[in-house]
């Protein structure tokens, strides 16, 4: 049988951190100018990392289908 071992400082120290940040970030619900520029940044990059991605699966579509006609 295995003896369950207590947690180390570290792991201790991180979820007191944790535990006291949490209700202080939950607490911060109105968003500021900033805030939302910061929110609509990041959907601007996601929609361009989805395009380019996008735009890799086709072109790598598109050479699967001629290097098939080639053969």
């Amino acid at each position: 049988m295995r003896r369950m071992q207590m947690p180390g400082p570290k792991t201790l120290l991180t979820a007191l951190v944790l535990g006291l940040a949490a209700p202080a970030l939950a607490a911060c619900e109105d968003e500021g100018p900033m805030e939302q520029m910061g929110e609509n940044l990041d959907e601007a990059g996601e929609q361009s990392a989805d395009a380019v991605e996008d735009a890799a699966d086709a072109m790598e579509d598109k050479a699967d289908q001629m290097q098939d006609q080639a053969q």
